[in-house]
């Protein structure tokens, strides 16, 4: 799992945002946790979004705390926003973006709706499952073909914009069952520790 934390992310913001990452980023990692994503928002003011998770993809409402308290100094020290705004830490949820190679892997089987850089097959916009997925990209079974598509597309992480998964009964499924084997996985590694 070591290795999976320095993972880097195939899809990172821009300008504001992007300083932002750059700023928290170190903090989250030295607590082992994987920023997803940072947003800042026009909500309720100004509202300053930080998606992230721990390594085996959990996040507790404890976890928000903790982080939010680590990152906020940070941010007051580098003062990259020169306007009041609401820090919000959040997890990805379960109809989360994709933003690393593992999470192409991890949700194998479910449906994502993404947007590529550049034209494949025509489009820059497709949805479908997830098939398979490796260190080059990953291949969707689309579930919305047109006239003389071909039902099943490769897209190169190369070209890849951006992804989200879909929420779907199957989706939710396995997000609780993977929380919860989580959950127990880090139950077990406590009572290893206090023995």
């Amino acid at each position: 799992m070591q290795e999976n934390q320095k993972e880097p992310r195939l899809i990172v913001e821009t300008g504001l945002d992007l300083r932002i990452a750059e700023i928290i980023e170190p903090t989250l990692d030295a607590m082992d946790f994987r920023l997803v994503r940072v947003r800042l928002l026009n909500l309720n003011g100004l509202t300053l979004q930080v998606m992230c998770e721990r390594n085996d993809g959990t996040m507790t409402v404890e976890d928000c705390e903790q982080v939010s308290m680590a990152i906020s100094p940070v941010l007051d020290v580098e003062d990259p926003v020169d306007k009041a705004y609401h820090l919000e830490v959040s997890s990805p949820g379960i109809d989360r973006p994709m933003v690393r190679k593992s999470d192409f892997a991890r949700w194998s089987g479910h449906i994502v709706k993404c947007e590529t850089s550049i034209l494949l097959d025509n489009r820059k916009r497709f949805r479908g499952k997830i098939t398979e997925a490796d260190d080059e990209g990953f291949t969707l079974e689309r579930d919305q073909i047109g006239y003389g598509e071909e039902p099943r597309l490769r897209v190169p992480f190369t070209a890849l914009a951006e992804a989200k998964l879909i929420l779907t009964d199957d989706l939710i499924r396995d997000a609780l069952r993977a929380d919860k084997l989580a959950k127990a996985e880090a139950a077990n590694q406590n009572d290893a520790d206090e023995e």
